[in-house]
Formats: C-alpha cells, structure tokens, sequence
C-alpha cells in the first residue's frame, strides 16, 4: 500500500468535497507529477476511483430533489456515448502516433481550460449577485420551477463534456457545470450542482468502463486512490457550510494553472512566473471588478452574505 498516494487523495477528496470541484483535475496531474505513474495509467485510474465517489454527493442532491432530471436526461444522452468515444480515441491514437504523450498534451490543455473556468464561474456569480441586489430577482431563481430545456446546446455540452472526461477525466466538475450556468441562469446554484453530480455519475461510469476496455487501469494505484479520496470527499462535505470554499476554489485555480503548465513541458521557472502573475493580476483584477459592480471588496463581507456558495 502506497500511504503517500492515500493521504494524498485524502487531501483532493476534501478539496472536492468542499467545492463539488476539482477531482480529475487534481487527481490526474498529482498522479503524473507528484508518482511519475505515466498519464494513460492516471486518467484510467481516476476515472475508476470517480466512478465510485460521484455517486454519494449526487444520492444527497436527489434526496433533497435538487435534481433537474430532464436536464440530466438529455446531458446523458450526449455525454455517455461521448465519454465511451473517447476511450477509443486513445486507443486509435496509442496504435498510430503514442498514447501517452497525446494524454499528457490533452491532459494539459484541458487543466489550462478548467482554472480559466474556474475564474470565469466565479464571475459569473459575482455579477449574478450584483444584478440581484440591483434589480431585485433573486427570487426567479428556484430549485423547484420547471424550466425548459434547450435540447440541442445542452446535447452539445454533453457531448464535449463527455469527450472531455474520456480523454482526460477532467470536465464533468468544470466544464459542464460553467456551460449550465451559461445556458439555465434562473437554476439555483443548489440545483445547478446537485444536476452535474448526478449527469456525472452515468458519464464517469461510461468513460471507466471504456477504460477498462481500452485503457491501462492498474489496481495497485486505483485502491489507495479510493481509500484516501471517499472518506475525504465526506470529510469535505461535512466542513463545506462553515469553510471558505472561495478561497479555495482560487488557490485550486493556481494548482491547475501550474499542472496544466508543466504538463505542457513549460520551464519551472516559466511556470513559477506565470503563477505569481496569475494570482497579482487576479487579486487586483477581483477587486476591481467587485467595486466595479458595487460589491464589498473583501471576501468576509461576500461569504457572510452568501454561504450558501460554499455547499
């Protein structure tokens, strides 16, 4: 039993468990940087480890029927079949050209696409707070209205969140999610996260599955991987109501610009300089557009009065 590797999930668990956020992303990058385990091994890996601890955030949503099934009916539809494809991708492209260093490229490319997602969501809900406190419409928003589905944009976001998470195992807890906010902006946040959850267990299981068909799990890796990560992503859970998420969604945006860097073969110096950068330019850059949208500056103000971003 490798314990680093357990104590190591342990840690991505909570931050999980805490953002709904954040598991592919990190367990993936922490493998091949941090293991030296080769990339196809860590995304077959992770996804195996995925599929078993999506499903207890989504049993706790259905539960309390913060669910919008048909959404995830017809994300479904798009995203299973797709995360399969994307199994055989690597398995096509392994015999003409060299799986691994494809994975890692694809690997790197779509960590650099989740922490500027990651910022973009944050965003989004800070302007959602400032048009409700402006125009007064939070209450059309709601985890219980029936509101219509788009079918052919939401078909397109399953399909790329699925090839995504096929390829890579990262995007069923970013992207998707962000493409929801975009195109259902009277769903509640309760209800935009409680539908990914459940969209992504169907999803995760269909790319383990292809995995297991056309991948390279190894088992010695996947059980310290589910060890550590299920009791973490409780833990998580349990601490998301009273723990500042914020603060670490944006420190979980720096780890994946850095991961996303390196596994692009960027200098460690180069990526050192980029992250610095990064985190002066959005510290200021937040500020401003806080005051811009006539929001308190600072991040107590923002979790006192809205707590709930943080389940």
């Amino acid at each position: 039993m490798d314990w680093a590797m357990v104590f190591a999930a342990l840690g991505i668990g909570v931050v999980v468990g805490l953002t709904g956020m954040g598991g592919g992303a990190l367990m993936t990058p922490m493998l091949v940087l941090g293991f030296g385990v080769s990339p196809l091994t860590a995304v077959s890996s992770d996804l195996i480890t995925s599929a078993v601890m999506k499903p207890a955030g989504s049993i706790v949503h259905a539960r309390y029927g913060t669910v919008h099934w048909r959404l995830v009916l017809w994300l479904m539809i798009g995203s299973v079949p797709a995360a399969f494809c994307g199994a055989l991708i690597i398995s096509a492209v392994g015999e003409l050209t060299g799986v691994q260093a494809f994975v890692k490229t694809a690997l790197g490319a779509v960590l650099l696409l989740a922490a500027s997602l990651l910022g973009f969501r944050a965003f989004i809900g800070m302007r959602n707070r400032a048009r409700e406190r402006r125009d007064g419409t939070s209450t059309q928003r709601s985890d219980t209205a029936d509101v219509p589905v788009k079918i052919v944009p939401t078909l397109i976001v399953g399909v790329v969140g699925g090839l995504m998470v096929g390829l890579t195992s990262v995007g069923s807890g970013s992207f998707i999610i962000i493409a929801l906010m975009m195109l259902y902006p009277l769903l509640s946040m309760n209800r935009l996260v409680g539908t990914d959850l459940v969209q992504a267990v169907p999803l995760v299981f269909a790319a383990a599955i292809g995995h297991l068909f056309f991948g390279d799990v190894h088992w010695e890796i996947v059980i310290p991987l589910m060890i550590g990560s299920v009791p973490g992503a409780l833990i998580g859970a349990r601490f998301s109501s009273v723990l500042p998420s914020g603060i670490v969604r944006r420190a979980l945006a720096l780890v994946l610009l850095a991961a996303g860097l390196r596994l692009l073969n960027v200098d460690i110096t180069w990526t050192i300089a980029a992250v610095a950068v990064a985190f002066v330019a959005a510290t200021f850059g937040w500020m401003g557009l806080r005051k811009a949208n006539g929001l308190e500056p600072t991040w107590h103000q923002e979790h006192k009065n809205h707590p709930e971003e943080n389940s």
